[in-house]
C-alpha cells in the first residue's frame, strides 16, 4: 500500500492540493523531473509525503517552494486544498 497514516503518494497531495488538474498531468510533471522533495529530485510518483516535507514544483512557467501541512483525504474546494501546505518564501 503506497498510502495511509504514514504519508500520501506525492502524485495525489499534488492533485488534491490542486496544484495539477488531473493525477495524470502530476504523475508527468514528476516523471519529467520539475519537483524536488525535501531538496532531493524526484521522478516517483509513489514518493511517500509527509507533514513537514518540503515540496519545489516547477511548472506553468513558475517556480513555487511549499511545506506539506496536511495530507487530505479527497481533492475538495481551492479553500480546502489551501489548507494542505504553507507557502515559503523565496528563502525556502
Amino acid at each position: 500500500m503506497t498510502d495511509g497514516p504514514e504519508g500520501l503518494r506525492l502524485d495525489k497531495w499534488l492533485f488534491f492540493a490542486r496544484l495539477f488538474k488531473s493525477r495524470a498531468i502530476a504523475v508527468e510533471r514528476i516523471e519529467a523531473g520539475g519537483i524536488r522533495v525535501n531538496d532531493h529530485p524526484c521522478n516517483k510518483p509513489g514518493k511517500l509525503v509527509r507533514p513537514g516535507d518540503r515540496i519545489v514544483v516547477s511548472a506553468y512557467g513558475q517556480v513555487r517552494a511549499l511545506e506539506v501541512a496536511a495530507l487530505g483525504q479527497r481533492r475538495g474546494p481551492a479553500t480546502e486544498a489551501q489548507g494542505l501546505y504553507h507557502e515559503l518564501g523565496s528563502e525556502g
